[in-house]
């Protein structure tokens, strides 16, 4: 058992220094390139997907929200091999922090907003008052509207950080107990040892639906602005 069950959250260092830049690049060392003519199937795979993932979610924009197509497709990549990466043994995962998810959220946040009030000035400041309020009504509404603009990053970065968190936490706890139970019973170690699998199955769908549903909201956030 780990002296702290909260331990492989904690930012790893080296020599005093923390070493999360490293982690965060070595994900783009992953996805496999080649210059030849022929793609081999892994290049062919990845264009398949990223193709896909393009069409089903960029379709809806106009084309000045299609100008964020290689930033949102990067971002994707980005966070669902990130949290692939992070189901690894002894390994760390960056987007278990939520300051590196507000890190991301805030920016490409501030980015959709500022272009709507850029190019949709009036649609933009309408959505602070829906049409056909009561007079009397009219201050709390802006206030309500205003504070759920700007808790949207909070709502994207919170709903990554305690997915994954959730599961990795899960994981240790019931590969924890798997271990303590096989001095007891092997048959109930057994039991949980396939239920240890069967959640970390579901824990590399999580790690690539996380990532979609993060990318979509962002995209759906562009769409509403632009």
């Amino acid at each position: 058992m780990n002296e702290n069950l909260f331990a492989s959250f904690i930012t790893p260092t080296m020599m005093g220094l923390p070493i999360v830049v490293l982690i965060i690049m070595f994900p783009s060392m992953l996805f496999p390139s080649t210059g030849r003519l022929v793609n081999n199937r892994l290049v062919s795979i990845q264009q398949w997907l990223i193709r896909m993932t393009t069409k089903q979610m960029m379709t809806i924009h106009s084309k000045k929200g299609q100008t964020w197509t290689l930033m949102l497709i990067s971002l994707i990549m980005f966070i669902g091999s990130t949290n692939l990466l992070g189901l690894l043994p002894h390994s760390f995962t960056p987007t278990t922090q939520l300051s590196m998810n507000l890190g991301m959220a805030i920016p490409l946040w501030a980015g959709t907003v500022i272009l709507g009030f850029r190019h949709k000035t009036k649609a933009s400041l309408a959505h602070f008052l829906p049409q056909g309020t009561p007079l009397p009504l009219i201050p709390m509404l802006i206030i309500i509207e205003t504070i759920s603009l700007f808790i949207q990053p909070m709502a994207l970065a919170v709903r990554l950080t305690a997915n994954i968190t959730a599961g990795h936490l899960l994981i240790h706890l019931i590969g924890g107990a798997t271990l303590a139970l096989m001095s007891i019973s092997m048959t109930t170690a057994f039991i949980t040892f396939i239920i240890l699998i069967l959640l970390t199955v579901l824990e590399f769908a999580v790690a690539l639906i996380q990532a979609y549903v993060f990318t979509l909201l962002v995209s759906l956030y562009l769409h509403d602005n632009t």
